[in-house]
């Protein structure tokens, strides 16, 4: 009988044994599971995904499965943390490339930012908001708006900080209110224009966009306060002139 092979009981015809699962680092296995479980869900849906059919997606056993994530709702969270470290990656993005005392532009970007991230329609999106899944919904949500205000205050507030006024009390309580806010407005009314949802955060944060960018100093004037954006008329047009980065 050739090495690697066993006799089937009763039967006397050779059978290959299991080859041994590979050995993995624990993170290295911990995300091919995930992997595999965002996989699975996209395919069947989150309500029907069973541990079991995450353990064969990853050619595991159930049990390996159940012992990095104890409870499915484990593993579920973990998923949806990778939407929110791309929406988190996304505004270090926005925040390392905004311009300095151009605060119009900034609230344009924003309103750009979170039209993109609600109107991406990949099948787990998709399937997050079926009624099977609100509680999953909203939990996906706050995760989210409060891993967004993390970055937001120890960049956005604190640079602003540097160069105005804050006018606002409860900083990081405001935030949480105004992105939670905005995400639901933008997910249940798709066509509110850009200037109103700018206008929301300049008047929910009392941003004054003529502030001087460095306390005790005038203004500097900006041209492009002067001429309307054509495809919106409530904000000013983008100055398309070179900058002064951060």
């Amino acid at each position: 009988m050739e090495p690697g092979t066993a006799r089937t009981a009763g039967e006397g015809q050779p059978q290959k044994r299991p080859s041994r699962r590979t050995v993995l680092a624990p993170e290295v296995r911990r995300e091919a599971i995930v992997e595999a479980a965002h996989s699975v869900y996209v395919r069947k849906g989150i309500a029907r995904t069973t541990m079991s059919d995450i353990a064969r997606a990853a050619g595991v056993t159930r049990g390996l499965v159940y012992h990095y994530f104890p409870e499915p709702e484990q593993i579920v969270d973990a998923v949806l943390d990778r939407y929110v470290e791309g929406f988190v990656a996304s505004v270090r993005e926005w925040d390392a490339h905004r311009q300095v005392g151009r605060i119009d532009d900034a609230l344009w970007d924003v309103v750009a930012l979170f039209r993109h991230h609600m109107a991406e329609r990949d099948p787990l999106r998709v399937d997050l908001l079926s009624i099977d899944n609100a509680a999953l919904y909203r939990r996906y949500v706050d995760r989210a708006v409060e891993a967004v205000v993390d970055v937001l205050q120890v960049t956005t507030v604190e640079a602003y900080a540097r160069r105005h006024r804050i006018e606002i009390v409860h900083v990081r309580e405001t935030f949480v209110v105004l992105v939670h806010g905005l995400l639901g407005l933008v997910r249940t009314h798709p066509d509110t224009p850009p200037h109103v949802l700018a206008a929301i955060m300049r008047q929910t944060l009392r941003l004054d966009p003529s502030a001087p960018d460095v306390p005790g100093t005038d203004p500097e004037p900006d041209t492009a306060s002067t001429e309307a954006r054509p495809d919106d008329p409530g904000l000013p047009a983008r100055d398309v002139s070179p900058r002064r980065s951060e």
